[in-house]
């Protein structure tokens, strides 16, 4: 099957908003109850029915206000809050023992809501400021504050700020994995062009120097022209200059914005046979041996690994010699398929790999090993001097996808 793309969209705030919901219609209806069996303290119960049927309308009107930093605008907290201020200052005319008593007032513990929604909203700053409100109107309203009262008045300031804050942490998390991830996704994008550049561009660039310089004359010119054209493009290559694709700009709004590729099963109708892809490798020098069953990889997977083999072949006719002998053997196992390209040429020196990327020589990094990275598997390297070199590259049966970039 095709490869698909799935955006997924995560943000820390959206669990937080959902609580707030729930808490502002469970809190409403422990305030009607409080008052309902409580009705016999009031004195002028139809001020606390007429506020609590404006809160309890208030409340599930307002739920979309309430889904999310954008629905919930500055407006909506002022009216929100003064709401629960005026259900404070209006508890001492429905029970006249307010004052003396340390008992609830008309919206309870509804009140905390508001206060989180300004944490929520604007950080801990908005949430010392209407925490603040809140305490100083609770004061007020009871006259001769008691011990129980700056108890509870305290622990709404304390727990609102410490909210408001654990939300800025948050959002600058967001903004900080969002960077990280544009910058992945654009060096694997540069890594994709890269390795393409060394497959097609560079590799016809070597192929006329070489083949300029052993035929003399007009063409060691071109050769030589062909050479320096090679290095300026390895140069461009390695400098980090290939455009590479950027994050979707949402990522900077807080919602962290990640495209992840995902393989269909490689069982599926459209799934390729890895050996269709190898067997032209095959010939008087090259062996290869394959599984008698097909060894079946989704499209994607298949091409890529099929272009690291091709790479490591290059490797094999430009360094290991005219007369090299190479194999490639296939491993088809229940998780993973395992492909092995092994030489008889005089193998690499230590220390010639790390030599070879300093001077822009990137086939190994990035048509090998970056190509396998990509795709969830592996790239070993073992090479002997004298003894032949060997590539063993393995991948998953279904890849583990990778970030990439949003458009």
């Amino acid at each position: 099957m095709a490869r698909r793309e799935r955006v997924v969209r995560m943000s820390v705030e959206q669990p937080l908003w959902r609580a707030l919901t729930a808490y502002r219609v469970l809190t409403m209806v422990y305030a009607v109850l409080l008052a309902v069996f409580g009705r016999e303290r009031y004195d002028r119960p139809w001020v606390a029915v007429v506020f609590l049927t404006v809160l309890a309308v208030w409340t599930l009107a307002s739920l979309p206000k309430v889904s999310g930093a954008v629905a919930c605008t500055k407006r909506f907290l002022v009216v929100d809050l003064t709401l629960a201020l005026a259900g404070i200052l209006l508890t001492p005319l429905a029970d006249f023992e307010a004052q003396s008593v340390d008992g609830p007032t008309l919206p309870s513990i509804w009140t905390a809501g508001s206060v989180l929604a300004f944490a929520l909203k604007g950080g801990w700053r908005w949430a010392a400021f209407a925490s603040t409100l809140v305490a100083v109107v609770n004061i007020v309203e009871r006259g001769e504050p008691s011990r129980d009262t700056f108890h509870n008045v305290l622990l709404v300031w304390v727990a609102s700020i410490a909210i408001g804050y654990v939300v800025e942490v948050a959002r600058a998390s967001e903004r900080t994995l969002a960077r990280a991830l544009e910058i992945e996704a654009a060096t694997r994008e540069r890594e994709r062009l890269a390795r393409d550049i060394h497959d097609s561009v560079l590799q016809v660039l070597a192929m006329v120097q070489r083949r300029g310089t052993a035929l003399g004359g007009e063409a060691a010119e071109l050769g030589r022209l062909a050479g320096e054209q090679e290095i300026a493009l390895r140069t461009l290559v390695t400098s980090g200059l290939v455009p590479a694709t950027r994050v979707s700009e949402d990522a900077a709004e807080g919602a962290v914005v990640r495209s992840v590729e995902v393989d269909d099963e490689p069982s599926g109708p459209a799934a390729c046979d890895l050996r269709t892809l190898l067997a032209p490798h095959a010939g008087s020098r090259i062996t290869f041996a394959e599984p008698g069953a097909p060894v079946l990889l989704a499209p994607a997977t298949a091409a890529e690994l099929a272009a690291a083999v091709g790479a490591a072949l290059d490797n094999v006719r430009v360094h290991a010699g005219e007369n090299a002998q190479a194999w490639i053997l296939v491993e088809d196992w229940p998780d993973e398929v395992v492909v092995t390209v092994r030489d008889d040429g005089p193998g690499i020196p230590e220390g010639r790999l790390a030599q070879a990327e300093g001077e822009g020589r990137m086939g190994v990094a990035l048509s090998i090993r970056g190509r396998l990275r990509d795709l969830g598997g592996t790239a070993e390297l073992v090479s002997v001097p004298g003894q032949g070199t060997e590539v063993e590259l393995t991948v998953p049966k279904v890849s583990r996808g990778k970030a990439g970039s949003a458009g």
